[in-house]
């Protein structure tokens, strides 16, 4: 089993900066790919960064140059440039483990994030 908790949400006007944090506790050594999604309000969640277990990243097009994400023993970042009134949702921090059957998928609690305009 693996727990993540999200931290470092908040309000920040447009242009601003938001580092969200998540700390995996439990079996982390079995983690494999780890992510950051969010979901807006009436939207689908989706998908913003991943990082793989050797550090390779892939982002969301909508957030390219302004998000980098980065992993840290067993604490997964989300640092957020240049903030825009449409990155506002809940962030959820996402863990993977491959188990014999298949990827489980771990979750978080989410942390909101409100970019004001």
């Amino acid at each position: 089993q693996v727990q993540l908790v999200e931290s470092g949400g908040g309000l920040v006007q447009a242009g601003g900066s938001l580092r969200v944090s998540c700390a995996a506790s439990g079996s982390t050594s079995r983690i494999g790919v780890m992510g950051w999604h969010r979901q807006a309000p009436g939207k689908q969640r989706e998908l913003v960064a991943s990082i793989s277990s050797v550090g390779t990243t892939t982002y969301a097009d909508s957030v390219k140059g302004r998000f980098s994400i980065s992993r840290d023993k067993n604490t997964l970042y989300l640092q957020m440039i240049n903030l825009k009134p449409e990155d506002t949702a809940v962030y959820y921090c996402n863990a993977v483990i491959w188990r014999t059957w298949g990827p489980q998928d771990y979750w978080g609690q989410g942390t909101q994030v409100i970019v004001s305009s």
